[in-house]
């Protein structure tokens, strides 16, 4: 089977689901332009565990875990299949890689998975499931999460890495508030990382992209994008899919690691 690439996505406020903005519209023409996956894996912050757990629901509910927002939020509905045969087969890549991973039957999807998802696959007709961010991961141990899943993207399954490309809660202004220029900044030197697949570059982004301690005062949400890129070939290079800075602090940029599809016939390339 054709190797799909791998996805990160900044999955940004929970708002996300209901102001799409340019980032949801992008995710949206990524969508319809990425080959039919059997099932998507996403790999988020909000579950964090002391050893990667794999989701093996069948019909994995929905979380709403956050609170003091738009009640419109809390009854959205993202009701895709999960896929127990594949969420087995992960476990077993984990098992082989070293990784104690173990199955976890009850997980629903935490925001970071069905938020970005709702834009990505709005039908809610793929099936997802996901693989917990191990706590206390550096960048080569998120690195190494994406090798070990990497196997699965020749079995048609779409890796996605879902984060926010900046995480600074105390510098989020309001929706309309101007792009802050540290964060403009951070995206620019990491989205040029990823377009000339500079992957040593990128694994140390932390270190040496700047601004990256105020971009970053904790590292998890930055950590999906090692995972995501961990994923791909070995150097490959990438395609940025700007979103913008929401909040005046979240920069909402997508990348994708590995061959971007041309667009369906009739449709406007951006």
């Amino acid at each position: 089977m054709h190797r799909l690439p791998s996805l990160f996505v900044s999955h940004g406020a929970p708002t996300f689901a209901l102001a799409p903005g340019t980032a949801g519209v992008r995710l949206g023409e990524l969508g319809r332009r990425l080959p039919r996956p059997q099932a998507v894996l996403v790999v988020s912050p909000h579950w964090t565990t002391l050893q990667p757990r794999v989701g093996t629901a069948a019909r994995p509910r929905i979380l709403h875990d956050f609170g003091g927002f738009d009640e419109a939020l809390y009854g959205l509905d993202y009701p895709a299949a999960g896929h127990p045969a594949l969420a087995a087969r992960t476990l077993a890549l984990l098992e082989t890689a070293g990784w104690q991973a173990s199955a976890d039957a009850q997980r629903g999807l935490d925001h970071g998975a069905w938020v970005p998802l709702l834009h990505l696959y709005p039908q809610a007709d793929v099936p997802v499931f996901q693989v917990s961010l191990p706590a206390g991961l550096d960048a080569d141990g998120a690195w190494l999460l994406g090798r070990s899943l990497a196997p699965l993207s020749t079995a048609g399954v779409l890796i996605v890495g879902s984060g926010s490309l900046t995480h600074n809660l105390h510098d989020v202004r309001g929706i309309d508030h101007p792009a802050q220029a540290y964060a403009t900044e951070f995206a620019a030197w990491v989205g040029d990382a990823v377009r000339s697949g500079a992957h040593e570059r990128l694994r140390r982004a932390l270190d040496s992209a700047p601004h990256a301690q105020r971009a970053h005062p904790t590292p998890e949400h930055f950590w999906p994008l090692l995972v995501a890129a961990g994923a791909a070939r070995p150097g490959s290079a990438g395609h940025v899919l700007a979103g913008g800075i929401a909040h005046g602090a979240l920069a909402m940029d997508a990348c994708l690691f590995g061959d971007l599809p041309a667009p369906p016939a009739g449709a406007t390339a951006h």
